[in-house]
């Protein structure tokens, strides 16, 4: 019987933190608990001595902590906030807006761009979403547009930057999975920036087959200094950002920073650019250091619960317990990935990213590591690949009800202007869009792997 409860070990405490995920604990705390739960029964066993418990502080601090990689992290989201205390995301919205007001679908494909510039510069979900939900659904609303389609584009433009660099996220997951944040950026930016062109396309084909659900604004003879003074505006708007990403997502691909080194630069670059347009304000610092604070310490305190299940899990036998597990389903490699892919995909309806991440990755590593898919994926490329098809598909998370984080920040933003019902509605194609790049991404595995192999040559 004893012999029998050390074998399954590893599989009852996994279903565990299932359990504990649904309690509606906060999940550091809960990952804090399975984790001294088990450790104290695998000490009591046999299985673990005392000195390897404690042994998890330093694991923290030296692999969480002190780790310089993620001191990237801080630097993007202050990087992200300076830019929207200082309003420089919002004089590139209005500017967008004003310039593709006649085009089918105009108003739409404003905020799909601004979604993809604010994802390639700053990465923060919730203030990309806050923001455009503020500035452009009003106005979408107000021309005439369906609210579902409306709130549907916002909330589906304003978290791009999960996975377009740089992305709080995969910096994350390579550090987790102890690759190149640097390539993992690189081998996101294509599919990241195929799904933005695929919302640009929904969005043309269904205005163009149906006018009126997006109404284009009417044509005003405009004077010649009018259209000198739109192209100007729309310059001087483009620059500033621009400039941001070119500095940040430059340096990084052209080998000349890290994404550490690169992130500093960018939130210099951020401070710079808002000095030079007389915004930057010791009330605006003071509140994107404030959010910045806040948001690395709840980031952290997950990351700490992480670091010491998965230290634990593994001291108890569980990545040989899931190798052999996943090998007893005889569902082959392929069938494996899909599973992994169904699951976070369900986990997605349930949990926020940083959840799904810190669990699921260190879990279904040890099982992508024995993977063979042949000719489709080279050996050396599948960790990579794999991430990526996990940063695609933790997309959804953001969307999908019940609990899809930026449904809530868009209707806590938009108050009555919208209801839940148009919100859901409107988020179902965008999801059926994720998916469809996902497939994408599996059969053609150069959506992912060619630029940074390109670049690697």
């Amino acid at each position: 019987m004893l012999e029998l409860l050390i074998d399954i070990l590893p599989g009852l405490m996994f279903l565990a933190l299932v359990v504990c995920l649904f309690s509606g604990a906060p999940v550091a705390v809960m990952l804090m608990g399975v984790s001294l739960v088990f450790g104290t029964i695998a000490i009591l066993l046999g299985e673990m001595r005392l000195v390897q418990a404690t042994l998890i502080p330093n694991r923290i601090f030296g692999g969480t902590i002190e780790n310089p990689v993620l001191v990237a992290a801080p630097m993007f989201i202050f990087m992200g906030l300076i830019m929207e205390r200082t309003r420089i995301a919002e004089d590139l919205l209005v500017t967008l807006q004003r310039l593709m007001r006649v085009v089918p679908g105009g108003l739409g494909l404003a905020v799909v761009l601004m979604g993809t510039i604010l994802a390639a510069a700053t990465g923060i979900i919730g203030a990309s979403v806050v923001m455009l939900t503020v500035l452009a659904l009003p106005t979408m609303v107000g021309s005439g547009y369906r609210p579902s389609l409306a709130a549907g584009t916002v909330a589906a433009s304003g978290t791009l930057g999960i996975l377009i660099p740089p992305s709080i996220m995969l910096v994350f997951m390579g550090d987790l999975l102890s690759v190149s944040i640097g390539r993992l950026f690189v081998a996101a930016l294509m599919p990241g920036l195929v799904l933005s062109l695929l919302y640009v396309a929904y969005i043309v084909l269904y205005s163009w087959l149906r006018p009126s659900i997006a109404p284009r604004a009417p044509r005003t003879a405009a004077t010649q200094e009018d259209r000198k003074g739109l192209w100007l505006d729309t310059l001087v708007a483009l620059i500033v950002p621009f400039a941001l990403i070119v500095i940040v997502l430059g340096s990084i691909l052209g080998g000349f920073a890290t994404p550490t080194e690169a992130a500093g630069i960018g939130a210099a670059g951020a401070l710079l650019l808002g000095l030079l347009r007389g915004r930057l304000s010791l009330s605006a610092l003071a509140d994107s250091a404030d959010g910045t604070i806040r948001t690395v310490a709840m980031l952290f305190f997950i990351f700490v619960g992480a670091t010491a299940f998965s230290y634990i899990f593994r001291m108890i036998g569980g990545d040989a317990f899931l190798v052999e597990t996943a090998q007893s389903l005889n569902l082959g490699d392929w069938g494996l990935l899909f599973a992994m892919m169904g699951m976070i995909f369900v986990m997605g309806f349930f949990f926020d990213w940083i959840e799904i991440t810190l669990i699921v990755l260190p879990i279904f590593a040890p099982i992508v590591a024995l993977m063979d898919l042949g000719d489709h994926v080279a050996s050396q490329n599948l960790v990579y690949w794999f991430a990526v098809l996990v940063a695609i598909n933790l997309q959804t998370s953001f969307l999908t009800p019940p609990f899809g984080f930026a449904l809530f920040y868009l209707k806590g933003a938009a108050g009555t202007l919208v209801s839940m019902e148009d919100v859901y509605k409107g988020i179902i194609p965008f999801v059926l869009l994720q998916l469809s790049v996902l497939a994408l991404a599996i059969a053609f595995p150069d959506l992912i792997l060619w630029l940074p192999t390109a670049l690697s040559q």
